[in-house]
């Protein structure tokens, strides 16, 4: 019988791609799993197919760069579920482009959402894991930290960053209580590009995703692969992309 099976699990970045894809790979496994995103109404259809499909799934509206919607992410779990097992912080914008673009904003919304996000919900559910005695989380990265390619120099950063909080985390969490697993996707078949402003850079990221993007089950496979081990066992970090991908 799978480990997955009753465990909670609160998904940030859950109304498509990715997130929508985790919740559908654990909850058919038997997690109960609370939905987080700004789109609301995205989240409401796809618990609604969880539900009829037998399994449980609630939601709430999620906006990560908000320390307050994190609580309150947790809280519902525990509210609704009587605790929290694991935190999927998958919520994540790519607001590429040439850095002689001079992008500040955009700089500024991807530290925001890709590290600030995480680290809210960190904040958020450690509490909670310390006075449970476990609790995993489990991050996206990207492959764009492990190899810095033209136009992803301060994404790649925010990636990187998110990686050595995880890390760091882990060396603090040798007592066995927390968890933690970074998974990099490579080029996933998602709606990420839509959050680049850059039109040129846009369609040449909407171009290979539509030519050798993996489906974003493939990463949820992954992530159920890490969620799924004994206690004793923490998967540090998985790398998922296309076989043909550089």
């Amino acid at each position: 019988m799978s480990r997955i099976a009753g465990k909670v699990v609160a998904i940030t970045g859950a109304s498509s791609g990715i997130g929508e894809a985790t919740a559908r790979v654990l909850a058919e496994r038997g997690a109960r799993v609370v939905l987080g995103a700004r789109r609301v109404d995205r989240l409401e259809g796809v618990a609604a197919e969880l539900r009829d499909r037998g399994g449980q799934a609630v939601v709430c509206a999620t906006d990560v760069t908000r320390r307050d919607d994190l609580e309150r992410l947790v809280g519902t779990a525990v509210e609704e579920f009587g605790r929290l097992d694991v935190l999927v912080s998958n919520a994540g914008i790519s607001k590429i482009g040439p850095m002689s673009d001079l992008d500040v904003e955009g700089w500024s919304a991807m530290i925001d959402v890709n590290l600030k996000g995480v680290l809210h919900g960190i904040a958020a559910a450690l509490p909670v894991f310390q006075r449970q005695g476990s609790g995993h989380f489990v991050t996206t990265v990207s492959t764009a930290g492990l190899k810095i390619v033209p136009d992803m120099a301060v994404y790649a950063a925010t990636k990187n960053a998110v990686r050595a909080v995880l890390e760091g985390l882990r060396q603090e969490s040798t007592n066995g209580v927390v968890r933690t697993t970074a998974i990099s996707p490579g080029f996933v078949n998602t709606e990420l590009d839509g959050s680049i402003d850059n039109a040129t850079v846009r369609e040449e990221i909407r171009r290979n995703m539509d030519a050798f993007g993996i489906a974003p089950g493939a990463v949820a496979e992954a992530i159920a692969f890490a969620v799924d081990q004994p206690w004793s066992v923490e998967i540090g970090e998985i790398t998922v992309r296309p076989t043909v991908q550089n």
